[in-house]
């Protein structure tokens, strides 16, 4: 052949057809459920299509759904998940789903893709990256950390104590990803001093549906910024946040008073959380209040707290139904520690629990933050971990709380003595939350986050579902205008009233950044399957 003589074309078409039945051959089994085209990409062998992937990634901690994905990446870095995203954005005829997913902790599908590909993006976190946690330390500004968005809290934990630094706000638990909670909101104790942990952010590099890698945060890209807080993964993966972050304190004084009324009860939260460092008086750092009835233990698998006094405790259970825990942090370092007993007491000075019934820990900082991860190696250990959770979780608006206590604690839940798992009940401030975020919630002041956080064996969950149906039917019935924290719905309607007078801004950020619907499909907003 001469020198300069062009390749015949046939040439070249056995060429790539033998390239790609090469790759082929290594991921055997390909499937027809997406293009042949994704092979021939640089991340062709980190999309695994073998049940053994698939598998993994068909379920969730809740245990209620499996819904098997096409493939599952592995990525090795960022770009890998932009490829894939750019791919089906913009050469793929027919765009499929992504769903990027981290511990997999949701309950209902939600980090699913129906024939679709799961992004693991855990795998960012393996040892050939660069680390994902960076502390910006400033004594004259905001210190911040620059956080993977695969990374774990309790991780990021770690890395800012080194520097003796913590973020602001929490959630109870802290085995889970950094961009799997800002999705949502990220709940605890803390949220009525400083908010969510979606309020707790600076800035975020996010890949949208587009395939485009976009830097953004309240001044730079801001529609997107919001749009992603809170926003279920519809508009982007969080591959970057920078946290806010304050001082870390040494030591925490953890306080536990029961209620037999629930009025009273309420009363001293809501009494408790107004106190935020007006005129002077530092208020405490944490307040969280949770269920203790007849059939459950006065510990739960959130925290060992009850080392004594067990019997007395169940019998106050016993008499009552359902008694009333109002659980109570305040940190203090080393320059507070002769004055943090005092300043305690008279934060809980004039509250109305039962006469004798108060208790304290003294703990360290990270032993307090991190204190649900002993129950779930207790449960892991007793095989009851990896079970079902139908959980549900809502906000309930401060002026229907009582109504709340008397038709679904105590009309529902006490009389069916069905519960199986922690019930968490305590208020949070509005004005902690920015509106132009997408998450939900109630139109007033003040509204308590309600946790059931159910758990079943494997063949008998199906109960609690019909009790959750039983309460979600008589907020509705008795005007109760709650709103659902992983919101869980079937019809686009739902989904309409859910976000109420957010639902044309949310279908506009869905429009602009997702166009194709292809993120997140296992909320179930934009798609049906």
């Amino acid at each position: 052949m001469a020198k300069n003589c062009p390749i015949p074309s046939y040439f070249i078409v056995i060429f790539v057809i033998s390239r790609l039945m090469s790759i082929i051959g290594k991921l055997s089994p390909w499937t027809s459920l997406l293009p042949t085209e994704l092979l021939s990409l640089d991340l062709a062998t980190r999309l695994h299509v073998d049940p053994n992937a698939t598998s993994l990634a068909s379920g969730d901690f809740g245990k209620l759904t499996r819904v098997t994905p096409a493939a599952v990446l592995y990525p090795s870095s960022q770009d890998d998940i932009l490829s894939l995203v750019r791919f089906s954005y913009s050469t793929s005829s027919v765009p499929f789903s992504i769903a990027a997913r981290g511990r997999g902790h949701s309950v209902r599908g939600q980090a699913m893709a129906h024939n679709g590909v799961v992004v693991e993006m855990r795998w960012l976190n393996n040892g050939d990256n660069p680390t994902r946690i960076n502390i910006s330390r400033s004594s004259s500004s905001a210190s911040y950390a620059d956080v993977g968005g695969e990374q774990l809290w309790i991780d990021v934990l770690h890395a800012t104590l080194e520097h003796r630094l913590a973020p602001r706000s929490w959630t109870d638990y802290l085995y889970l990803t950094v961009g799997g909670t800002l999705s949502n909101a990220g709940l605890s104790g803390q949220s009525f001093r400083h908010g969510p942990q979606i309020s707790n952010v600076y800035e975020m590099d996010v890949i949208t549906g587009r395939g485009e890698l976009v830097t953004c945060s309240k001044h730079l890209n801001s529609e997107l910024f919001y749009a992603v807080l809170g926003g279920l993964g519809q508009f982007g993966i969080i591959m970057r946040a920078r946290i806010a972050l304050e001082p870390a304190p040494n030591r925490v004084r953890w306080v536990r008073m029961l209620y037999d009324d629930f009025s009273a009860f309420t009363r001293d939260q809501e009494h408790l959380i107004s106190i935020n460092g007006g005129q002077g008086v530092k208020g405490l750092n944490y307040v969280e209040g949770s269920l203790i009835m007849d059939q459950s233990p006065a510990n739960n698998w959130r925290s060992s707290f009850f080392l004594t006094d067990h019997s007395r405790i169940t019998s106050l259970a016993t008499e009552h139904g359902i008694i009333y825990s109002l659980e109570v942090a305040k940190y203090y370092g080393d320059d507070t520690v002769d004055t943090i007993a005092e300043e305690l007491q008279l934060l809980l000075e004039g509250l109305s629990f039962i006469p004798g019934f108060i208790f304290t820990k003294d703990v360290s900082y990270l032993d307090f933050l991190n204190r649900v991860r002993s129950g779930e190696l207790k449960l892991q250990s007793q095989g009851l971990w990896d079970v079902p959770h139908p959980w549900l979780n809502l906000f309930v608006p401060k002026s229907r709380i009582m109504d709340f206590d008397s038709g679904v604690f105590k009309g529902i839940i006490l009389k069916q003595n069905k519960t199986t798992g922690p019930i968490l009940v305590y208020p949070v401030n509005r004005n902690m939350w920015d509106d132009r975020m997408s998450a939900v919630i109630p139109n007033e002041d003040i509204f308590y986050p309600v946790g059931l956080l159910q758990s079943s064996g494997m063949h008998d969950w199906e109960y609690l579902e019909d009790q959750n149906r039983e309460i979600l039917e008589f907020c509705d019935k008795a005007g109760i205008k709650i709103k659902q924290y992983f919101p869980h719905y079937k019809s686009k309607q739902e989904w309409m009233n859910h976000f109420g007078t957010k639902w044309d801004m949310f279908q506009d950020m869905k429009t602009k950044f997702d166009p194709k619907a292809i993120l997140s499909p296992g909320q179930r907003i934009f798609n049906s399957f």
